[in-house]
């Protein structure tokens, strides 16, 4: 007597994205199933439950065996043993490289180490996202972090070459690259309410206007301009020229301004700009430089909040400050005009993102 054997022959591999999604999220071939069944695929399709419970397990075989390929994109278009379409390629790529934000915020600061592999029960229990996708997700920042970190050049075109990641996905993943390599202090209970997108958003401005430029030898994005942190410092000038400065911003802000807000900048002027220009004579210390996002909160976003600045306060402070610095006599060399709008466009992009209300 002859035992029942499903056959399937195809000379393309089929991927189903709503299955392939349920296995990229975690979920087992019953999991698969209970949800697909719930999505009313049964009844839409008349497949008994069997059938469609052998197809999900059909499809879990073939995303289990091209999950060895999926770890070295490129090798996914050289391989003879699947018939894989362009876009079916590049969807199957997209997807397993895809991250939740929850995840990766909670990977933040963090050294990319065995040992923290084996803490993700804890990430998973925390954002409600499957441990299996959680270990996925860990392995691949830690796969592109090891590949790209040394290499010169743009780390988003690395990773696009390199990974064939859309570039959207590529700049998120560079902007990690990018943290972990400077090693930012982003675990610290004052920093907990930020996201991810708000690192990613610090991080990309910091990449794209403080690095090295391309033009440069050994150019590196994941690198901060040193030569630019050390002449910074110069912009304790300012503090000398502190009132005329004072009264550039406050006699252009009045007329946007409550009274009590007015007086309230008027008084604590001073502290502002002294937090500020600190900032910035203080980033070429590894330490301080590692600690920007905390000082950026206690000393600037803090001290905002506890005077109910709105964000549109804010925004008009930052740009009045900036502009009103250039009209002073002691910014009238070209060089620290360039450096002061270098430094505050990057400044302002970042406590303008962390200021939440």
């Amino acid at each position: 007597m002859f035992a029942e054997v499903d056959v399937f022959i195809s000379n393309y591999t089929l991927v189903d994205p709503e299955v392939y999604q349920l296995w990229i999220d975690g979920s087992s071939s019953s999991e698969a199933v209970k949800s697909l069944q719930e999505g009313g695929v049964v009844h839409q399709t008349g497949a008994t439950l069997e059938l469609v419970a052998s197809d999900v397990l059909d499809h879990y075989r073939t995303y289990s065996l091209l999950e060895k390929l999926l770890h070295n994109p490129p090798k996914l278009s050289e391989q003879l043993a699947f018939q894989i379409e362009p876009q079916t390629r590049g969807l199957l790529i997209e997807k397993y490289y895809a991250f939740d934000d929850a995840v990766i915020r909670e990977l933040l600061g963090k050294k990319l180490s065995s040992r923290h592999r084996k803490d993700l029960d804890e990430v998973s229990e925390k954002t409600h996202v499957q441990l299996k996708s959680c270990r996925r997700q860990f392995d691949n920042v830690k796969r592109v972090f090891k590949t790209v970190e040394e290499m010169q050049g743009s780390v988003v075109k690395n990773v696009c070459k390199l990974f064939l990641l859309p570039e959207p996905l590529a700049r998120r993943y560079g902007a990690v690259v990018f943290l972990a390599s400077m090693r930012f202090e982003t675990g610290k209970r004052k920093l907990q309410y930020l996201t991810f997108p708000d690192f990613c958003h610090c991080a990309q401005a910091m990449m794209s206007t403080w690095t090295y430029k391309d033009s440069q030898q050994d150019y590196d994005d994941t690198d901060l301009d040193r030569e630019f942190l050390l002449d910074i410092r110069e912009f304790r000038v300012l503090l000398e020229k502190e009132k005329e400065h004072k009264h550039l911003v406050c006699s252009r802000l009045k007329p946007q301004l409550l009274e009590r807000s007015y007086q309230e900048l008027e008084s604590n002027f001073r502290s502002y700009s002294r937090s500020i220009v600190g900032i910035a004579c203080n980033l070429h210390r590894t330490k301080d430089l590692k600690d920007l996002f905390v000082d950026l909160v206690e000393r600037c976003i803090e001290p905002w909040r506890q005077a109910h600045w709105s964000h549109s306060d804010l925004t008009n402070f930052l740009s009045v400050y900036t502009s009103s610095a250039h009209e002073l006599d002691v910014f009238q060399e070209n060089d620290l005009k360039s450096l002061w709008a270098r430094y505050m466009s990057v400044i302002t992009t970042c406590l303008l993102r962390m200021f939440h209300t």
